[in-house]
């Protein structure tokens, strides 16, 4: 069985301390995030405990971070900013589809927004960490796959919301077809260095799609990587 984090734990000391993170509240808003719930949602979910405990001294920091297996936690901003983007478009409160759990930290700031998330993973080493610190968190609404995200997950299609933390050159055919509608999904998209972050609405009329700014992902890939492999 499980044990949960203390809440000593999830407060954090020092460099991972309330203080700590109120100072990249106020970055971020700086840099244009501007929705409360969002930076509420910042503030409170505990970034410190999904990176290892080395690092952990560097979690409030506005960079992305290693977490193992050539994956990354994404910097804060890009978090915030792909999630304002779902708030602000009324992409909330229904079941959200992530593509890339990767350690676990953006599946925990959808878990407090949507009414479940289901978050897909190809590393399956990655998933089994995730797994736990979610559990440890107590967050009983998502539900974690170890699966192809190119593919979606269209056993529970459609979603009101898919969010992708990986970048495909182009944007895959199957999650458009798994968008409800109205529904959206955000997506780095481009196989530079850096990437185009877009939002793409359906809606009875079709596709719409925006650009969210210039980002930097690790590149979206198919099949499954089972511990065996390591």
């Amino acid at each position: 069985m499980l044990i949960s984090f203390t809440p000593q734990e999830i407060q954090g000391a020092g460099m991972t301390s309330s203080r700590t993170r109120g100072r990249m509240v106020e970055r971020l808003r700086e840099q244009g995030i501007h929705n409360e719930r969002v930076l509420d949602l910042m503030r409170r979910v505990p970034r410190h405990l999904f990176i290892e405990e080395a690092l952990a001294h560097r979690a409030y920091e506005d960079t992305s971070l290693p977490i193992g297996f050539g994956q990354t936690i994404s910097q804060p901003w890009v978090v915030a900013r792909m999630t304002e983007a779902i708030v602000e478009h009324g992409l909330d409160g229904g079941v959200c589809l992530e593509i890339g759990t990767g350690c676990g930290y953006q599946t925990a700031v959808l878990a407090d927004l949507c009414s479940q998330v289901i978050s897909m993973e190809r590393i399956e080493a990655l998933q089994a960490k995730s797994r736990e610190r979610l559990q440890r968190l107590g967050l009983r609404n998502c539900r974690l796959q170890l699966a192809d995200g190119m593919l979606g997950w269209p056993k529970d299609a459609p979603y009101r919301a898919i969010l992708a933390a990986a970048a495909p050159r182009q944007i895959p055919q199957a999650l458009l077809e798994q968008l409800a509608i109205p529904g959206g999904l955000v997506i780095p998209v481009g196989d530079g260095e850096t990437q185009e972050l877009r939002l793409v609405l359906r809606s009875e009329q079709g596709f719409k799609e925006k650009s969210l700014g210039v980002v930097k992902f690790v590149p979206m890939l198919g099949g499954i990587q089972s511990r065996s492999v390591f």
